[in-house]
């Protein structure tokens, strides 16, 4: 049995020779510290901030358009701005978290959402003619913090959690986002029925960003802790930025994981932004609308609760992610179907919330899965640049369906309004991309665990240098 182990550890070093050096003493006297729960909630809170702050004014936009006197166009620009600025910034973060650091990200992060909460509220208060603008530059900071929030999960879990927590981890971290949407969703309508509500709505978003802000400044002292929890954490972001970014151009499977995943993240955006409008169209209410959002996104996080636990137990990455994706597109497909039916409440519901379970638990898993592939390359590069993929892909992606609407001259039903559009074609196209880029997903992706090879890599030695078992050398827990 010793001779297997040997041979097993062996062949493990030889698979990482290529892809990382190290001394053999460092992977001793791992750690795993209490306070990482802190500083993950620290981060669960400053995510589901930013993510209300974001979307604080699409459900009241009548009541904020009144208030702030500018039309609808301009109140949709206050969303809109977290995407134009959050693409150009992306490399910045990823450079960012990987060489100065998760502490600083983390700390700008919170002040530029605490800043912009509270700019937005203090701009309520003066001359009309200059609300709006601060207003906008309020959503700006907001928009400018996001990257440095949103990167974060995967480089948390990696320096902070062992190889066994660390999809947990992330999920937590991740879906965090999606939770703040749907608080937006619930707390404006209910905060703000009248316009003149609109300042004491701000002001119950911005009371969090400081709290949080506060929390993350005074509280996380450090950005990894003073003994790794894990082997791949001493040499987390061990390449240099610009190197990283030319591995990861040569990595086909990574590639292959950032076309793909990058199309999913644009179909989900795609779904959430244009799903009021489609299903107006068939006389579907905005409570309805609503109510189908809330749904996908509950049933979400109950999907990626589910998988994180299951992926941090049996490491079965690729496999969770191919299956999930191939759910999703069985689920975007169905989707395109009964969106175009009439008085079919239940079935559009139950397939948003089957759409909601598979695709989201997709993300953080997903996200692991790009470190997996791409190891020893910084964990904000590979996972940051998936997200970059996904934001520019949902840009074309909103842009192609809302050129394929076609006018609608008679449609008795419709709650759309003035200008009611046919979603038929649009909505066939989003399955189609969406099953495409699955079906490629499958059949072209295949990769190695580089990050728990180097792990196994290093248990192996120290098991060779040491004579011990593997139980004596897992993480300590400081108590």
């Amino acid at each position: 049995m010793e001779e297997e182990d040997g041979e097993t550890c062996d062949q493990t070093e030889a698979l990482l020779a290529s892809d990382v050096q190290r001394s053999g003493d460092s992977q001793l006297g791992f750690k795993l510290y209490k306070r990482r729960w802190f500083v993950l909630l620290v981060l669960c809170l400053l995510n589901c901030s930013n993510a209300t702050i974001w979307l604080t004014f699409a459900p009241v936009a009548d009541q904020s358009a009144e208030y702030l006197q500018v039309s609808l166009d301009a109140i949709n620009w206050l969303s809109l701005v977290y995407m134009v600025v959050a693409i150009p910034l992306s490399f910045g973060t990823t450079w960012m978290l990987d060489t100065v650091g998760l502490r600083a990200t983390l700390i700008l992060g919170a002040w530029l959402n605490m800043l912009g909460a509270t700019l937005r509220y203090v701009g309520t208060l003066l001359d009309p003619s200059v609300q709006f603008p601060l207003v906008m530059v309020g959503q700006t900071f907001g928009a400018l913090a996001q990257p440095l929030i949103i990167f974060t999960p995967t480089k948390l879990a990696a320096l902070w959690f062992p190889d066994h927590q660390r999809a947990t981890a992330n999920t937590i971290a991740s879906m965090s986002n999606p939770l703040g949407v749907l608080l937006a969703n619930i707390i404006s309508p209910t905060m703000a029925e009248a316009s003149k509500q609109i300042p004491t709505l701000l002001l119950a978003y911005a009371v969090p960003a400081c709290i949080v802000c506060f929390l993350a400044t005074v509280g996380i002292q450090s950005s990894a802790p003073a003994t790794p929890p894990s082997a791949s954490a001493e040499l987390s972001g061990t390449e240099p930025f610009l190197q990283g970014i030319k591995l990861l151009l040569k990595n086909k499977a990574y590639l292959v994981l950032l076309l793909c995943f990058g199309s999913g993240i644009a179909v989900f955006t795609c779904f959430s932004t244009l799903l009021e409008q489609i299903l107006c169209v068939q006389g579907y209410t905005n409570d309805f609308a609503g109510l189908c959002g809330a749904l996908f996104i509950v049933f979400g996080i109950v999907g990626a609760g589910a998988l994180g636990l299951y992926v941090d137990k049996t490491k079965k990455f690729t496999e969770a992610t191919k299956i999930n994706m191939s759910f999703t597109a069985v689920a975007c497909v169905a989707f395109s179907v009964v969106c175009l039916l009439r008085d079919q409440k239940a079935a559009v519901a139950a397939v948003c919330s089957f759409f909601g379970f598979f695709g989201f638990s997709i993300y953080p898993v997903a996200m692991e899965l790009s470190v997996e592939c791409s190891y020893p390359v910084g964990e904000a590069t590979s996972a940051g640049l998936i997200f970059v993929s996904g934001q520019i892909q949902s840009v074309l992606y909103i842009i192609l369906l809302q050129a394929l609407t076609t006018p609608i001259a008679d449609s008795p039903l419709s709650t759309c309004g003035a200008a009611v559009l046919s979603w038929k074609v649009p909505m066939m196209v989003m399955g189609g991309l969406c099953t495409v880029f699955t079906c490629s997903f499958v059949i072209f992706f295949r990769t190695r665990y580089r990050r728990l090879e180097a792990e196994e890599a290093a248990a192996c030695r120290t098991k060779g240098s040491y004579g011990s078992t593997n139980t004596e050398h897992a993480p300590s827990v400081d108590t």
